[in-house]
């Protein structure tokens, strides 16, 4: 990423307002850039590992105001009597937001580590500083996975990325590029395509009951909900539990279905699916189910380029490191994806190839991904 500021040369500082601590020691605090790169490293760890860690932020903009450097100082001296030696102290915000990372905290709840923590270091602070310096003293405590990784329905915590840099995006330009893209291409399409949307609208509602959109709850980037829309290609009063019950069969990584010939391996999705209309089988095949999500475009809750957006009961499966496919783009209506495999790729590698997309993407690959995508669709390959 050319448009990165360059490393800098200090690994590891301390602060000039710390003293020995143990009579013997300075506290090593890491400056911004470091603790940042510590935070995403633990994130990756935990991936790996499952096991969580929390990060403890203090606000420390009124301890550092003129004349108050000693209180800080004897915050972080009560700090050393809350934190082992292996957890990672530095700052969040550069002389603003201090930070600790509590790693490898076991397989806990979170809400009773964090109250846990929260005791540990008020009775820290107490032995050091009086209530009115502590009242001086904002903490909060974020829990990684949070309630989004472990299947709840809150949406992702942005403090545990700042790698990101949501609200100061090196992206920035990219990303207002690809929103552009985004609203110019849905609006051309639904101009251009409303003579089809309306050839298909009837024969939906001539071929079967029901109405002629299929919404449903999908969940987005950063963990959001949102109603998704696709001309229904199924019957109306579908049954879901045979497509759950097959996705969490895909993502525990048993990969064999049976497709018309016999067992059919490594297929994302499901194939002889009885929910489908005949009508609702060409719709499929040729993608043109698909078309209605221009309105999901418009609106902004997805892109043209990025990642599918799960099913909840889909996204409650996902292990730890699949739900990154979900935090650093929007979803979208094609992605590598669909040019690169469709339904004939496993689900993990479908996901590696969403998060390579995630880390690397730029408008140019957008445009790329755009102009594979038709010929994909008319060839018809991997399409159920």
């Amino acid at each position: 990423m050319s448009n990165m500021a360059p490393p800098k040369t200090n690994v590891r500082v301390e602060t000039e307002i710390t003293k020995p601590l143990n009579g013997s020691s300075t506290l090593e605090i890491l400056d911004q850039q470091l603790f940042v790169r510590m935070l995403r490293l633990e994130r990756k760890r935990t991936e790996r590992s499952q096991r969580p860690f929390v990060l403890m932020l203090l606000d420390s903009r009124l301890l550092l105001k003129e004349g108050n450097r000693e209180q800080f100082n004897m915050v972080l001296s009560a700090l050393t009597q809350a934190t082992r030696e292996t957890d990672i102290k530095g700052w969040y915000e550069d002389g603003a937001v201090f930070g600790v990372i509590f790693t490898e905290i076991g397989r806990a709840d979170g809400k009773s580590v964090t109250n846990a923590l929260l005791n540990r270091v008020t009775s820290a602070l107490c032995s050091t500083l009086s209530i009115e310096q502590i009242n001086e003293i904002r903490l909060s405590f974020h829990v990684f996975p949070d309630a989004n990784h472990q299947g709840g329905n809150g949406t992702t915590d942005p403090t545990l990325y700042p790698d990101l840099d949501w609200n100061a995006d090196p992206k920035r330009g990219a990303r207002i590029v690809k929103r552009s893209m985004d609203i110019a291409g849905s609006l051309f399409a639904l101009v251009l395509l409303a003579p089809l949307f309306l050839v298909i609208g009837v024969i939906v509602k001539l071929t079967s009951r029901g109405p002629v959109l299929f919404r449903q709850q999908r969940v987005g980037q950063h963990g959001r909900k949102f109603t998704f829309v696709k001309f229904r290609s199924m019957y109306f009063t579908a049954d879901h539990t045979i497509h759950k019950e097959y996705v969490e069969r895909l993502i525990a990584g048993e990969k064999e279905s049976e497709g018309e010939d016999g067992p059919l391996s490594e297929v994302y999705k499901l194939t002889n699916d009885p929910r489908i209309t005949p009508f609702g089988r060409i719709l499929r095949k040729t993608s043109l189910d698909e078309l209605p999500q221009f309105l999901n475009v418009l609106t902004g809750s997805m892109s043209l380029v990025g990642p599918r957006p799960p099913i909840p009961y889909e996204f409650d499966c996902y292990q730890m490191w699949h739900r990154q496919r979900l935090v650093a783009v929007k979803p979208g209506i094609t992605g590598p994806w669909q040019i690169g495999g469709r339904s004939r790729t496993t689900f993990d590698e479908m996901v590696r190839m969403d998060l390579i997309y995630a880390s690397s993407w730029t408008p140019w690959t957008d445009l790329k991904i755009l102009l594979h995508t038709p010929g994909v669709v008319l060839s018809g390959e991997g399409a159920y």
